[in-house]
């Protein structure tokens, strides 16, 4: 996965157009690599699902 890639499935989040976005434990550094960078990071959430897999959410609220 590229960084273009992760940050448009990001804005799609933050924009509404998708829910959830689902990360396969193989794929979950890259993207929380490029996640941590975001000025918005704190309004994601990162539910751990079984054999290290991710899905990830967007809230309005940012946690603290």
């Amino acid at each position: 996965m590229d960084e273009q890639f992760i940050n448009d499935m990001f804005e799609k989040l933050k924009r509404g157009e998708m829910s959830e976005y689902f990360v396969k434990k193989e794929d979950f550094l890259s993207i929380r690599e490029v996640l941590v960078k975001r000025p918005d990071f704190k309004h994601f959430r990162g539910i751990a699902r079984r054999n290290g897999d991710v899905i990830y959410q967007y809230r309005e609220i940012a946690r603290s």
